[in-house]
């Protein structure tokens, strides 16, 4: 009786295009994961689920299997987790848009401090009338 050999791999064994060929089989329903495993000799059903969470076009952290119809509890988990990452992609960037906020004060101070102690204008203050001129020479006919 002969056994089968299995070589160890490691992610890096397998080229991009490789991942993103039996991805895109799994995702098109051409193959199950444990079929791409099979059709490609990869040892673990969860390096192709990596490779789906990772390179994959669907959400398949919050996947049940399609046969079966979600129950009005799991809708309401999934609503419930996508709820709290919104909020904390909101809470992200309304922390860096104070960031900004803040850095745009800063860097104001500091042209106003380099003009005081440099005795030079730095911002270009032009009556409207000069800079729509100005906007008029810039531009070729």
């Amino acid at each position: 009786m002969e056994t089968k050999h299995y070589e160890k791999r490691s992610q890096r064994d397998y080229s991009m295009s490789f991942k993103l060929q039996v991805v895109q089989e799994v995702e098109q329903g051409e193959l199950s994961t444990t079929g791409a495993q099979r059709k490609y000799g990869i040892q673990a059903r969860s390096t192709i689920v990596n490779w789906l969470r990772k390179y994959g076009n669907l959400d398949w952290e919050n996947q049940t299997p399609s046969n079966m119809p979600k129950t009005p509890e799991q809708k309401i988990l999934e609503l419930e987790a996508k709820v709290k990452l919104l909020e904390k992609q909101k809470a992200t960037l309304e922390r860096q848009a104070y960031v900004a906020d803040k850095k745009v004060i800063i860097f104001d101070m500091m042209i106003d401090l380099a003009e005081q102690e440099y005795k030079i204008d730095i911002r270009k203050n032009l009556p409207p009338e000069q800079s729509i001129d100005l906007k008029n020479k810039t531009k070729k006919p």
